[in-house]
């Protein structure tokens, strides 16, 4: 399992090259043609540094995004994209005197809000697969973002909160300071935003297609929502992160 950043082909780490050039195959998850210029990227990734590795194109199972149990949808969708997978890899032909070694491309790092690793654990369960996991690291989206806005992500002393939109208004007053959100396609920000509050947003991090906006929320909101549309426009997607900070704590005292 291979971290390759939050979508440049040169964020990703020297130990992802060499994992990279060891692969029999890999597999890429397809989400259809909205999604064509992210597997674009990780094909070009591939072809640069693994060339002769096999590509199994998986198609995603559908998921509803709207559901009444978000949790047993989201295993639901999980134990249906582990399906897909182990068809796509026990079609693979037979090495003799060797192992396969199969790859997975995970945007960012592998540890942070994403599935693949649920995922490989499933297959490794199966009763008939005989699985041994390597993990790659690769630069988070969070750490892409502080970056391009040339930021730490916590003041003196203070702790970062890292949570998706969609907990976002349920966050402990404790850890309000420094939150690092991801996943909110419903801009969750405009309602927890406290008066005076700064937001600093990225989205495409690291792409041809990247934009950065930072400021007050109040002041930057609308100009977030057009950006996030321009970005879907233009490149079929966004994946954007965010930064929202309360100025309550002053940095230093």
């Amino acid at each position: 399992m291979i971290g390759v950043g939050p979508g440049g082909p040169r964020q990703i780490t020297l130990e992802a090259v060499d994992a990279l050039g060891r692969l029999d195959a890999v597999v890429l998850l397809d989400k259809g043609e909205s999604t064509a210029s992210m597997r674009r990227l990780r094909t070009e990734m591939l072809e640069r540094y693994a060339p002769d590795c096999d590509v199994l194109v998986v198609a995603d199972p559908p998921r509803d995004r709207h559901p009444s149990d978000y949790a047993t949808e989201v295993r639901r969708w999980h134990a249906a994209r582990v399906d897909a997978i182990a068809e796509a890899i026990a079609a693979l032909p037979e090495q003799p005197g060797r192992d396969r070694v199969v790859g997975f491309l995970v945007w960012g790092d592998p540890s942070l809000y994403d599935s693949t690793l649920r995922v490989v654990d499933a297959l490794a369960a199966r009763p008939d697969w005989s699985v041994h996991l390597s993990v790659i690291p690769g630069v988070t989206s969070a750490s892409a973002l502080t970056a391009a806005h040339g930021i730490t992500a916590n003041r003196i002393g203070e702790p970062v909160h890292i949570t998706t939109g969609r907990r976002l208004p349920s966050t402990p007053e404790a850890v309000a300071g420094n939150q690092i959100v991801m996943l909110d396609g419903a801009e969750a920000f405009r309602a927890a935003a406290r008066p005076g509050d700064e937001i600093y947003w990225g989205a495409n991090l690291g792409t041809d297609d990247e934009v950065v906006i930072s400021g007050p929320v109040e002041q930057v909101a609308d100009e977030i929502s057009a950006a996030r549309e321009e970005c879907k426009r233009r490149a079929g997607w966004v994946m954007d992160i965010y930064l929202l900070r309360s100025p309550d704590v002053v940095e230093g005292t």
